[in-house]
């Protein structure tokens, strides 16, 4: 039975959910050697963003299949040390799409209204009308940094509050910007004169970290309001307290820190008027912490039964809007490309795919992580969706994709190494029957099997009962068979054989000797 570690306070309901697929050990927050030294033993780890998964805890991880956040962060996650090592790593990003969104909103309001001071002076019996006097939202300019499913729920709210909405982000379509009633801004220089407040909502990356700086607010619009509820780093809190400090900032908003561990040493702490904090709320909601918990849960127990993570991190190409369209080819993709590289005489250099009939018209990037999975798994171990893509770079495995309309609802494969090509085509003729086609220039209809035998031989009498008459010798039963006639040569055909069993070299070699066969190839797709 799988074991599944949870650290960090995760929801019981979630728990409930895990134990039903897999023994569950629920442990507190632990640091890195502690988890080094038990994370072996685990299948699937969830975390909230309290325990880090560090690159040596993963080193460490010698049967870890899933790593789950509960949350839609993976920083405390290293992300590229587990796809090496092809473990899936999932989030939940729309569990508490609403409570990050109705956070910023509160954040914005309280900062504008004063309420914090307020609420506080009221509290000790004063009556100090005149002293938080605030400012409207109405009419006012947000900019957004970042349109996601949080982004731009926030933007639906400013906008249902009469505010002008401005959007940067350079994943978004303008037309999508544009058709919500915002205004897409393509430049960032452009961006920040604009805003009369300005929200974040992105993922703190490389190119995010210190976005606000001292140079970017030098360029805002005098007594702007700015609210972070996203990631800490991505403003420079030195920075900004300066700028709150000359007064180029009125007023910030702040749930996420540089260091949240150390709270105590953030610059912002000093301002009383000027600075609404809160120690990282946003998703602190009983709805959002049970949402992101069952969603994570799930696909914990998804992966540990074999069926595949809804939100995966490092896996995109297998989102579930993309799979939908391609999923029935997903193990004929995989299938010809194991067949095809087991035919391969030296070092693959290029794959080349080319789908036809309705492929055509969808996203094929799924099935070009089932070919790379199936080519390379011929050869090494441990090769999954997962790293399948990154072990392939690492070779120099260059993958090329085209589409044609020949009628037919196929996928054809050519591997090209330094002495050879080889072509498979496969087609599925409804639900589930897979068949391949063409192997090179043999055109035939087999379908796949775990155990199969190729045999090239000359065209003449006899040759199956002899090839056939070897395999029982050696206690081999074939369950199939075909023979395809070369569309280049008439002289030449093949024997497609499957077998109940695995065909050893010690057979193969028998069969060569017969006269006529050209070679023998044994092909296991571990179906």
């Amino acid at each position: 039975m799988a074991k599944v570690l949870i650290t960090d306070k995760i929801n019981e309901l979630a728990v409930k959910i895990v134990e039903k697929a897999a023994s569950v050990d629920n442990l507190p927050t632990m640091d890195e050697d502690k988890l080094c030294e038990i994370i072996g033993q685990y299948d699937a780890i969830l975390v909230r963003s309290q325990t880090k998964i560090t690159s040596k805890i993963i080193e460490h991880a010698t049967n870890l299949k899933i790593i789950a956040r509960a949350g839609v962060g993976v920083d405390n996650i290293d992300v590229a040390a587990a796809t090496q090592k092809g473990i899936i790593v999932v989030n939940s990003p729309d569990g508490n799409t609403h409570a990050a969104a109705e956070h910023t909103i509160a954040m914005m309001m309280a900062m504008s209204r004063n309420i914090p001071l307020a609420n506080a002076s009221i509290k000790k019996g004063l009556w100090e009308r005149s002293k938080f006097t605030g400012v409207e939202v109405y009419n006012k300019t947000l900019g957004i940094i970042g349109l996601g499913k949080i982004g731009a729920h926030v933007a639906n709210v400013a906008l249902a509050l009469g505010m002008k909405v401005v959007v940067f982000d350079p994943y978004a379509k303008a037309e999508t910007v544009e058709k919500m009633g915002a205004k897409y801004i393509q430049h960032l220089d452009d961006f920040w004169g604009l805003c009369d407040y300005i929200t974040i909502h992105t993922p703190k990356t490389k190119e995010t970290t210190g976005l606000i700086n001292i140079n970017t607010l030098n360029r805002m619009k005098k007594g702007v309001r700015i609210i972070n509820c996203a990631r800490g780093g991505i403003i420079d809190e030195c920075a900004l307290a300066k700028a709150l400090e000359e007064g180029i900032v009125a007023q910030c908003a702040i749930d996420v820190y540089e260091d949240e561990k150390n709270i105590e040493n953030s610059p912002l702490l000093k301002f009383e008027k000027e600075a609404v904090l809160t120690p990282h709320l946003g998703a602190s909601t009983d709805e959002a912490q049970i949402n992101v918990a069952l969603d994570v849960a799930n696909q914990v127990v998804d992966v540990l039964e074999g069926r595949n993570a809804t939100s995966a991190i490092n896996i995109p190409a297998l989102k579930p809007q993309k799979l939908e369209a391609v999923k029935e080819y997903m193990g004929l993709a995989e299938n010809i490309a194991s067949l095809a590289s087991q035919l391969a005489k030296d070092a693959i250099k290029e794959i080349d795919i080319v789908v036809s009939g309705k492929l055509q018209e969808v996203d094929i990037s799924p099935l070009e992580i089932a070919i790379l999975k199936g080519v390379l798994s011929s050869n090494l171990t441990g090769i999954n969706y997962v790293n399948a893509p990154i072990v392939a770079k690492q070779r120099g495995i260059e993958v090329k994709s085209s589409k044609t309309n020949d009628g037919e609802n196929s996928i054809c494969l050519v591997i090209k190494t330094i002495s050879n090509e080889i072509k498979v085509r496969g087609v599925l003729l409804a639900k589930n029957i897979k068949r391949i086609v063409e192997i090179n220039d043999y055109c035939a209809s087999i379908e796949p099997k775990n155990h199969m035998l190729l045999i090239p031989h000359i065209n003449k009498p006899n040759m199956v009962a002899l090839c056939a008459g070897v395999l029982g010798a050696d206690n081999i039963n074939i369950s199939g068979m075909q023979v395809a006639q070369s569309d280049n040569d008439k002289n030449k055909s093949i024997m497609i054989i499957t077998t109940d069993s695995a065909v050893e070299q010690p057979t193969l070699d028998k069969i060569v000797k017969i006269d006529g066969v050209d070679k023998a190839k044994y092909i296991n797709l571990n179906i």
